[in-house]
C-alpha cells in the first residue's frame, strides 16, 4: 500500500461527530471487514450493481491498491482501538492518453449516509488526484441512488451525465479551473 502525500482531514458531521479522511492502511484490514460485514444489502446493491458478500478474495483486493494507479481513502470515527471506519473511496486510473481518467466509487456505511462524510471523500480525492495528473473522473451509479448523484451534483466541479438503463455515468472535470464549493 503506498505511504500518500496526504495529510489528514478532520471534519464535523451534519450531527456534530468529528470525523477523519485518511489514507487506507494496510492495518485497517479488520476494520474494513467490519464496516463492510455491517453494509445492507441495499448499500452494497448500490456499490456494487449486485448482491455480493464479503469474501477473502475481495477483502484482499479491497486492501490492495497499486501506487501507481490507484488512491484509496476511508472515513473514521473515534480513534486507537475504538477507530471504526464509516466509508471510504477509491479512484483506479483508467487511461493516461490523451487525457487522464480515473474512475471513482463510495461506500458509506448507513447510519452515517447523508452527513456529508461521500461530500469530504470526494474532495479529498479530488485533491490526490489533481496533484497526481488525474484530469478527469468517471462514475456509474444507479439512477435509484439520487443521494449519490446529489454528491456528485453538489461538488462544483463540471459534470457531464448520460443515462443507460438504470446507470448514470458521470464524468467531473478536475482540470484548472474546475473548483469544490
Amino acid at each position: 500500500m503506498p505511504d500518500l502525500d496526504f495529510t489528514p482531514v478532520h471534519a464535523t458531521l451534519r450531527n456534530s461527530t468529528p470525523f477523519t479522511v485518511r489514507a487506507l492502511r494496510p492495518a485497517d484490514r479488520e476494520r474494513i471487514a467490519a464496516a463492510l460485514r455491517g453494509l445492507s444489502p441495499e448499500t452494497i446493491y448500490t456499490r456494487l450493481f449486485s448482491h455480493r458478500k464479503l469474501t477473502e478474495s475481495a477483502l484482499d483486493r479491497v486492501m490492495h491498491t497499486d501506487p501507481t494507479t490507484e488512491v484509496a481513502l476511508v472515513a473514521t470515527v473515534g480513534d486507537g482501538t475504538d477507530e471504526i471506519i464509516i466509508g471510504g473511496c477509491r479512484y483506479i486510473v483508467m487511461a493516461a492518453q490523451p487525457v487522464a481518467r480515473a474512475e471513482v466509487a463510495f461506500t458509506v456505511e448507513e447510519d452515517y449516509q447523508g452527513q456529508g462524510v461521500a461530500g469530504q471523500l470526494l474532495a479529498a480525492l479530488t485533491e490526490l488526484a489533481r496533484r497526481r495528473g488525474i484530469a478527469m473522473f468517471e462514475a456509474q451509479v444507479l439512477a435509484e441512488n439520487p443521494s449519490m448523484l446529489r454528491v456528485f451534483e453538489r461538488c462544483g466541479l463540471p459534470i457531464t451525465r448520460r443515462r443507460e438503463g438504470d446507470v448514470v455515468h458521470l464524468e467531473l472535470s478536475l482540470r484548472h479551473g474546475a473548483g469544490l464549493r
